[in-house]
């Protein structure tokens, strides 16, 4: 088993598709990653010998932040946001969308279940 990163990586799965367990690695780093090492993107991650493991882990170490790193320096810009109290801070911080989206109807992600509000009396009409 595989072990880069913190993370073990699925044993029967190609190593482009395998690498992308981590976070901070897609699809296209991945592939960066296996031709900068000179691996075959169809081998299976439990088909690589140690030798490529460690090249593996010293392009990702020495390239890219990755895993908990990267999650810090994004909560970090987060919390910059919120700090200096601009707009994306603002609906940071109200957990609201941030990118323009309608909020009438939409982004229950954001909001959170439903809560019912209870509505006027009618009026009876004479």
């Amino acid at each position: 088993m595989a072990r880069i990163a913190g993370i073990d990586l699925p044993k029967n799965k190609r190593g482009e598709i395998g690498l992308t367990y981590i976070y901070g690695i897609g699809r296209s780093t991945a592939q960066y990653i296996l031709d900068k090492a000179s691996i075959s993107l169809d081998k299976k991650v439990n088909e690589w010998n140690d030798d490529e493991q460690t090249a593996i882990r010293n392009i990702i170490n020495a390239e890219f932040k990755v895993e908990g790193q990267l999650r810090s320096e994004v909560q970090m810009n987060i919390k910059r946001l919120m700090d200096i109290v601009c707009y994306r801070g603002l609906r940071h911080r109200k957990g609201l969308p941030l990118r323009g989206q309608r909020t009438r109807t939409n982004s229950r992600t954001r909001k959170g279940k439903r809560r019912t509000v209870a509505g006027k009396k009618k009026v009876a009409k004479k």
